[in-house]
Order: structure tokens, then C-alpha cells, then sequence
């Protein structure tokens, strides 16, 4: 299946209507042109679920974790882009980009609380200032990915060269090697 015709068997949210469905932050971060919004059902929003029912593989789907780090006596927050079908190296290759000392999946409700998002939907786009963005460099080298966009309701379609060229975005080596 092409990529076009994928996007025609999507629920494409219009532009206009972004705000009635995404969070206002969100919307407020999303690079103006490059990125489609797409509807998906509460159920299928899981990486698994999804890849099954849109036909996306896990290869491009990219997940949005959310980090809480030490640096320099000081709690810090991150949020890691890779795909689904890849393992993080939460403690050489994260640690080490992100200059910690120690590092540790954020809890639920703490991810939540400051993302202003919903667990399952957090995405790079509308996170807080202070928050470094770090993408794998696996996830640019996918022709297209799909990514949360801030509610489990909906999903982003997008080139991974939208994200290189977002200020925001790290790119760094964060996953282990496929087995």
C-alpha cells in the first residue's frame, strides 16, 4: 500500500479543527506545514493495536517517552522519540546524550501532569521549554512516521525531516543495536 493511499483510509482532521481536538499547546508547537492529523479510535491508539489496524508498521511508529533525570543536583525532564520496534539504551546511550547521573522512566502521573497530555498520546510537539527533545537517529531514517499528537484520540503522520528541522529536536543514537 502506498503512502497516499494510506493517508485516504485516514480520519484527517482539518487544520481549522485542530483545537477541538487536540490539546492548545499542542496545536500551538506543530510545524505549520508537513505534519497530517489523523483520528484514530481509543482502542487501537497502542502501538501494537494501531500498527495492526492502520497497517502501519512498528518500524514507524515512534513512541514518546517521557525521562525524569539528575544533572548537577537538579531534577530535569526529557522526552525520547523512538520507534516501536526498537529497545532504548536507557543507561549507556540516554545517560550519556543527556549528560545524567541517574535517569528513570517518568511515573504516569508525573509524565501527565506536566505534559498537559494524555498517557498513550504524549508527543514531542507542546512540551514544556525546559524539556530537551531527543530523537533516535533510527527514526530518521524512516520515510515517514507516525507519532502521538498530545490525546490517544489521534495520531500525527509526518517526515522525519519535519522533526530535523524543529529547533527543538536532538537528534542522537539512543536505541540498542537490532539482534
Amino acid at each position: 500500500m502506498h503512502s497516499h493511499e494510506l493517508i485516504q483510509q485516514l480520519d484527517v482532521i482539518p487544520t481549522e479543527q485542530l483545537p477541538a481536538h487536540l490539546p492548545a499547546h499542542v496545536v500551538g508547537q506543530l510545524p505549520a506545514q508537513g505534519v497530517t492529523v489523523f483520528s484514530v479510535s481509543g482502542d487501537a491508539s497502542d502501538t501494537a493495536e494501531f500498527s495492526a489496524r492502520y497497517g502501519f508498521g512498528l518500524e514507524d511508529c515512534a513512541n514518546t517517552i517521557v525521562i525524569r533525570y539528575r544533572k548537577e543536583g537538579a531534577e530535569h525532564y526529557a522526552a525520547l522519540v523512538s520507534l516501536g520496534s526498537l529497545r532504548l539504551d536507557i543507561n549507556g546511550a540516554v545517560k550519556a546524550a543527556l549528560g545524567a547521573q541517574r535517569l528513570s522512566f517518568a511515573k504516569r502521573e508525573a509524565a501527565v501532569e506536566h505534559s498537559g497530555m494524555e498517557f498513550g498520546g504524549i508527543t514531542a510537539f507542546g512540551l514544556p521549554a525546559d524539556w530537551r527533545i531527543l530523537v533516535d537517529a533510527a527514526v530518521m531514517a524512516r520515510p515517514q512516521i507516525v507519532m502521538g499528537a498530545g490525546v490517544r484520540a489521534a495520531k500525527l503522520l509526518l517526515a522525519p525531516d519535519v522533526l530535523r528541522q524543529w529547533p527543538r529536536c536532538e537528534v542522537a543514537s539512543l536505541t540498542l543495536p537490532s539482534e
